[in-house]
């Protein structure tokens, strides 16, 4: 059977992490995790269950770091999970099913099925929220500050959805808000490198479409309270996605100030 790392970056989340590295146990051959140097006891938490930690510095890319993470493998195969996800027991069945075969022409992508408030949230276009996570180390790179794009030269297969990682995308609702800031910002950003503009018809019907495909034609008024809530506040990540656009290349000036030297 071919050996897999499993890489995992981490800061601060020794609440988290444990959980995290008893999920791939049962597949690991090697487990790294890449530690931005936390202040907490993640890093000995890690170590105390067969990790090796490996300190260095995200500085706001994630695409940079998962490279690194890559690099500091020893086996053919990666496997990457994050800190707020865990790998089911299915899922890792199927992961021994594809090491076993060795076959190195393909990527694998799994579903996710996200938590919050205790609840599973498989509507609204939450699930199953595919992404790649298994592939040969050869060759393979990661690029993009925060929405990361693993490149490789393999086809792409997918898991059943029944073989998912569970992903605890928020802790509560501070957490949501401080992930709502730092998003809309990039994603402004985003925009404005690609070329784009805003005026105020986007800032009045990008996020009234935004909400309603979230919450009627995706069905997340199937998940009761929460689906409601999660379609709400996704009205105002998008309003606040465009009007950052909107006001991207002016100066918030101080009027009573600007003439004083």
């Amino acid at each position: 059977m071919a050996e897999v790392s499993v890489v995992i970056l981490a800061k601060n989340e020794e609440k988290f992490i444990g959980a995290c590295i008893e999920s791939v146990k049962s597949f690991a051959d090697e487990i790294v995790v890449v530690d931005d140097f936390s202040t907490d006891k993640t890093p000995e938490i890690c170590e105390r269950l067969g990790a090796r930690v490996v300190k260095r510095a995200l500085n706001g890319d994630w695409g940079s770091q998962q490279t690194f993470a890559i690099e500091q493998a020893k086996c053919d195969w990666i496997f990457i999970i994050d800190a707020d996800e865990r790998a089911t027991p299915e899922l890792a069945e199927e992961i021994k099913k594809i090491l076993a075969e060795d076959d190195k022409k393909f990527a694998y992508r799994c579903s996710r099925l996200s938590y919050f408030w205790g609840q599973p949230l498989r509507h609204g276009g939450w699930f199953p929220d595919y992404v790649t996570r298994l592939f040969p180390k050869a060759g393979t790179y990661v690029e993009g500050l925060v929405h990361q794009k693993i490149v490789h030269q393999c086809e792409e297969k997918k898991f059943a959805a029944s073989k998912y990682l569970v992903h605890y995308p928020y802790r509560d609702w501070e957490h949501y808000f401080g992930k709502f800031n730092v998003y809309t910002t990039l994603a402004a950003k985003k925009m404005r490198d690609a070329g784009k503009s805003a005026n105020i018809l986007d800032v009045i019907f990008h996020p009234l479409w935004a909400a309603f495909r979230m919450y009627f034609l995706r069905g997340g008024f199937l998940d009761g309270k929460i689906g409601f809530i999660l379609a709400t506040f996704h009205f105002f990540y998008t309003m606040a996605k465009y009007v950052k656009l909107w006001y991207i290349d002016e100066e918030n000036v101080h009027v009573t100030e600007k003439n004083k030297s």
